[in-house]
């Protein structure tokens, strides 16, 4: 499908499907409710959306046969999540699959009897989201985005990239309490590594422009980008932003290596979506999200890009190359 046709399918927030051959046959339509914190139009929906149907198809949830999906796109914006989370319960669908920490909240709050199947959510337990992780005990259970101690990796990867780097520059967005988390992670390491770590809180783009600029002015420094979807947003702004101030910086998701970022390390973020389907399938046939098990991540991919470490005069470790999953040239 062509990204064109794909946005116009899902621009206007549903997807709806003729139900009339399916009213013939008299077989029961199942409705999902999907929110996602992404924009319609992001390069990143189009498998995302793809990886979910697949999911669904392969256990047998054909959609315009015997299954109704309605999206709606949140685009990191927090009052559009909460408006779309209340079209979403008012549909009064079977289950909700919702995409980022911020969008479960108000989805839990107005719909207590709905199950919800969350994806790309970072410390479910600590948000308050599930009892815990093998008893999630409410509405809701999921698929985590990763643990707090991946990022050490970050780090790790940072000084072997650039040796010289001796100052890290912790993007972070300053509303999520994942942001704090992952710091307080690298934070542990960083004396053992001899990097000084500096926040960098910020809450929009102008603070993101803002930080990466006052934090470059000094040498030998770093850029870590924490996992968050403010930051996703606005990944090819902070992309350019390092190569403007000859930054080496390490981002936590594939998508921003190839934006042009120098090197990645994290979860895939499609594959959890076919993984969702698989929960959906359990609980339409009568399973309770209660019972189900919040699951973490079963693929992770380091991504460099070969293009921007040559920009920045930087050579890559052979060991580093060889462990990579992907070598943008």
């Amino acid at each position: 499908m062509k990204r064109r046709e794909f946005i116009t399918l899902l621009g206007g927030a549903t997807v709806a499907w003729p139900l009339a051959a399916r009213a013939q046959q008299g077989e029961r339509v199942r409705r999902i409710g999907v929110l996602m914190n992404l924009a319609a139009d992001d390069p990143e929906a189009p498998g995302r959306v793809a990886a979910f149907a697949q999911g669904l198809g392969e256990l047998g949830w054909t959609i315009g046969h015997n299954v109704r999906i309605d999206y709606r796109w949140a685009a990191n914006d927090p009052d559009r999540g909460r408006r779309y989370a209340e079209e979403l319960i008012a549909l009064a669908p079977d289950v909700i699959l919702v995409s980022g920490s911020a969008a479960v909240r108000p989805l839990l709050q107005g719909a207590s009897r709905t199950s919800i199947v969350f994806v790309q959510v970072v410390d479910p337990v600590g948000l308050g989201l599930v009892a815990s992780l093998a008893r999630p005990g409410g509405n809701a259970t999921g698929f985590m985005l990763f643990e707090y101690s991946l990022s050490v990796k970050w780090l790790e990867l940072l000084k072997q990239l650039a040796p010289r780097v001796a100052r890290a520059g912790v993007l972070r967005d300053s509303s999520s309490p994942g942001g704090i988390g992952q710091f307080a992670a690298i934070q542990a390491v960083a004396p053992s590594i001899a990097v000084e770590l500096s926040p960098l809180d910020v809450r929009d783009a102008g603070e993101i422009e803002r930080a990466i600029a006052a934090f470059a002015r000094f040498a030998n420094g770093g850029l870590i980008v924490t996992s968050s979807a403010l930051a996703a947003t606005h990944r090819k702004l902070i992309v350019a932003l390092a190569a403007r101030h000859r930054l080496p910086a390490v981002y936590s998701l594939r998508y921003y290596a190839t934006s042009g970022g120098l090197i990645s390390y994290g979860p895939d973020t499609t594959d959890p979506y076919r993984r969702a389907a698989g929960y959906i399938d359990r609980i339409l046939k009568g399973e309770k999200p209660a019972d189900l098990p919040v699951q973490a991540p079963t693929k992770y991919e380091l991504v460099i890009n070969l293009k921007t470490a040559k920009a920045l005069g930087l050579e890559i470790p052979p060991a580093l190359l060889a462990r990579a999953d992907e070598v943008i040239e």
